[in-house]
C-alpha cells in the first residue's frame, strides 16, 4: 500500500508552484498559444462560437455523439472519470479489456482518494514521470491563458509574455467571448470561466462516482469534492492526463493499442460531458499529452533526466518503458493464466466494437469545429519532415515498425487540417495525429494483414 499524492483532480490543478517557466513549460504555451489570438479573425471569432455551443450541446445530449454507450450511461461513465487515479491508471485500465483490465486491476486498485496498490516498480516510474511532466506542462497553461500569471497572482516570466506578444494574444478568451470575463458575478476570477459557468444550462448527472459515492457532477465542479470555480478552463488537465495515460498502457501492452487510446478520447470528451471543460480545452489536452510523450519517447534532453516532483529522474525514457513493458507483461500473463494476445481478445466491454471506437474517435478529433488556418486545410503536413519524434508513439508499441514507416502512417492517417492549433507550427501537427487509425494501421503493417 502506498499514502502518496492525493489523486483527484484537485492536486493536479493547484499544486504547482510560482516559478519561471521551463523550456518544456515554454514549449507547451507557445503550442498552445494560437487559442489567445481566435478572436483577431473572423475565422478565429466563428470557431470560438462554435466551441461554445457545441460543448453545450454535447453537455446536454442536444448534440448527439457515436458514445460508447447510451447517453445516460456515458453520462454516469463521466461522473466515474472525474477521478484521477495517477498513482496506477487503475481508471484507465478497462481499456485493456475484460480479461486484461481485471488482471491489471487485481494488481493495482484504489482504496479510498488517497490509498492506493502499487504496479510493478518499473511500471510505477514510467508513470509518474510522464504524469509529472504532462501535468506540469498542463497547469503552466492554466493560468498563463487566463491571466498571464503562474498562480494567478505572479507573472510569467518574460519569455513567456513574449510568446503571447508575439501573435498579439490575448488572456482570458473565453471569459471575454462568452459574456463572463474575470471578476465578473459568477466568473473565475483569475479569467477563462468554465463551460458549467458560462453555458446557460449545464445537466444534472446523478449517481455513484468512482468510489460508488452517491455524487452529482455539481459535487465535483463546484464543490465539495472538488470546486472548479475558480481555476481556469484551458488546456484540460483531466484529457492531458487520460491521453498520457492511454497512450503509456497503449504501449506497454500493444495488443490493446487502440482500445487504449479511444478509452483516452472517450476520458477527455467525458470532461465535457461533465460540463467541466469546452471542447478546445480537450483537444488541447490531447495534442498536448501526445506532443509531450513523442518528445518523452524520444529522450529529448529537455524532457528526460529532469527532476520532477513525486517522480524519479529518468535518464532513458524509451529504455524503462520497455523494461516497465516486461515486468507488466509477466504480471499479466500470471494473472490471466493465457499469452497477452489471447487475453486482449477476450473483451465483452464497451470497447469491444472496433467500429465504435472508430467513429467515437474520429468524432472527437475536431468536434467539428470550423477551420481557423485555412492554408493548413486539406493539405497533408509530412510528420516524418515536420515532427520526425512522433515516430516513437508507434515504434516503441511495434519494434519492428522503422521510424520511416512510422511516420509515414501517421502522415497517412492524420485527420483533418487548419483547426485552431493547426497553424504551421510543429506544435499544431500534433493536433491532427489520429493515433486510432494509425495503430490500426501499424498494427496491420506489423502482423502483415
Amino acid at each position: 500500500m502506498h499514502y502518496g499524492l492525493r489523486l483527484s483532480a484537485l492536486c493536479l490543478l493547484i499544486s504547482f508552484q510560482a516559478m519561471a517557466q521551463s523550456p518544456t513549460d515554454l514549449a507547451a504555451l507557445k503550442g498552445l498559444a494560437p487559442t489567445s489570438a481566435l478572436p483577431n479573425t473572423v475565422a478565429g471569432q466563428a470557431a470560438l462560437g462554435a466551441n461554445y455551443t457545441v460543448t453545450g450541446g454535447i453537455q446536454t445530449g442536444l448534440i448527439a455523439q457515436p458514445t460508447l454507450l447510451p447517453f445516460p450511461e456515458q453520462q454516469q461513465q463521466a461522473l466515474c472519470d472525474a477521478f484521477i487515479t495517477s498513482g496506477n491508471l487503475a481508471d484507465l485500465a478497462d481499456g485493456l479489456g475484460t480479461t486484461l483490465g481485471a488482471a491489471y486491476l487485481a494488481r493495482a486498485h484504489y482504496i479510498d482518494r488517497e490509498l492506493f496498490t502499487k504496479v510493478p516498480q518499473a511500471v510505477a516510474e514510467v508513470i509518474s514521470y510522464a504524469y509529472a511532466v504532462t501535468s506540469a506542462n498542463s497547469a503552466s497553461g492554466k493560468f498563463f491563458f487566463a491571466n498571464a500569471t503562474t498562480n494567478g497572482k505572479t507573472p510569467v516570466s518574460p519569455q513567456a509574455q513574449a510568446i503571447l506578444k508575439a501573435i498579439n494574444g490575448t488572456t482570458d478568451v473565453f471569459g471575454k467571448s462568452y459574456g463572463l470575463p474575470a471578476g465578473s458575478p459568477g466568473a473565475d476570477p483569475f479569467g477563462n470561466s468554465r463551460p458549467f459557468q458560462t453555458e446557460p444550462n449545464t445537466s444534472r448527472i446523478i449517481g455513484p462516482d468512482y468510489f460508488n459515492t452517491p455524487a452529482d457532477n455539481l459535487d465535483y465542479n463546484r464543490g465539495p469534492i472538488m470546486n472548479l470555480t475558480a481555476n481556469p478552463s484551458f488546456p484540460s488537465g483531466h484529457t492531458t492526463y487520460g491521453y498520457t495515460g492511454a497512450l503509456l498502457l497503449g504501449i506497454l501492452v500493444p495488443e490493446r493499442y487502440p482500445q487504449m487510446v479511444t478509452r483516452g478520447a472517450e476520458y477527455g470528451n467525458d470532461r465535457i460531458i461533465m460540463g467541466a471543460h469546452y471542447t478546445m480545452d480537450v483537444i488541447a489536452g490531447r495534442t498536448l499529452a501526445l506532443y509531450d510523450m513523442a518528445h518523452l519517447l524520444a529522450n529529448d534532453p529537455a524532457y528526460v533526466g529532469q527532476s520532477m516532483k513525486g517522480a524519479p529522474v529518468i535518464a532513458d525514457f524509451r529504455a524503462a518503458v520497455l523494461k516497465a513493458r516486461d515486468e507488466l507483461a509477466s504480471g499479466l500473463r500470471a494473472a490471466c493464466g493465457n499469452t497477452i494476445e489471447v487475453c486482449a481478445r477476450e473483451d465483452i466491454g464497451r470497447l469491444s466494437n472496433p467500429a465504435a471506437n472508430e467513429a467515437f474517435y474520429a468524432a472527437t478529433q475536431t468536434y467539428n469545429l470550423p477551420v481557423v488556418f485555412s492554408q493548413n486545410a486539406g493539405v497533408t503536413e509530412d510528420v516524418g519532415k515536420l515532427i520526425p519524434q512522433a515516430g516513437y508513439l508507434l515504434t516503441v508499441a511495434f519494434p519492428s515498425l522503422t521510424m520511416e514507416k512510422a511516420n509515414t502512417i501517421l502522415t497517412e492517417t492524420e485527420g483533418p487540417g487548419g483547426g485552431f492549433l493547426d497553424d504551421g507550427s510543429p506544435f499544431g501537427v500534433y493536433s491532427r495525429l489520429d493515433l486510432y487509425a494509425a495503430a490500426k494501421r501499424a498494427a496491420d503493417v506489423v502482423h502483415g494483414r
